[in-house]
């Protein structure tokens, strides 16, 4: 019996960050590899089960749109991505985390450093380059998360499940 591919989850941002990262990705990322739009990672690999399903629609009923800052430009050794720091993102994912406990993999199960990847797969004397000129110009910025994205990994490509959009906070 073959096992189903695994399910990810991503956060998705508000659409003027996700451009701007999705641009960086299509010039960067080397384009025979690159499957895939811009995204942050929350979970690498879940398992096609009914209650992450079940989870995601229920947390996404009563979460407000999170508050993301983009606060730097790092090495990811064969690439460049973006650093994101949340609070309110970190608690989102540890929750989860203890949810799907039994599930997880090690990757999933350890620490959670959020980043956007613009850049990956490439000679390291390219990604210091490129991490040399984005660091040049950068301005820390603020964005926002906007919901969750549910996909299935199909061995490079993956294939969106569900969007889950979070409920969106008032405005104050």
């Amino acid at each position: 019996m073959r096992a189903q591919p695994p399910f990810i989850l991503t956060l998705q941002i508000e659409q003027q960050a996700f451009a701007y990262f999705n641009a960086l990705r299509r010039t960067h990322f080397p384009a025979n590899l690159n499957y895939l739009e811009a995204h942050l990672t929350l979970f690498h690999q879940l398992p096609q089960h009914p209650a992450v399903i079940e989870l995601l629609q229920t947390v996404s009923a009563t979460q407000k749109n999170i508050p993301l800052e983009v606060t730097a430009v790092i090495k990811l050794g064969r690439g460049v991505g973006y650093k994101i720091e949340s609070e309110a993102l970190i608690k989102l994912h540890h929750y989860l985390q203890q949810q799907w406990r039994q599930w997880l993999t090690p990757q999933d199960s350890q620490g959670f450093r959020p980043h956007i990847t613009v850049q990956n797969k490439v000679e390291v004397a390219t990604a210091q380059a490129l991490f040399q000129e984005l660091t040049a110009s950068f301005q820390p910025f603020t964005t926002t998360g906007t919901g969750l994205s549910l996909w299935e990994y199909q061995g490079g490509p993956w294939q969106k499940i569900q969007d889950f959009g979070f409920e969106v906070s008032a405005a104050g």
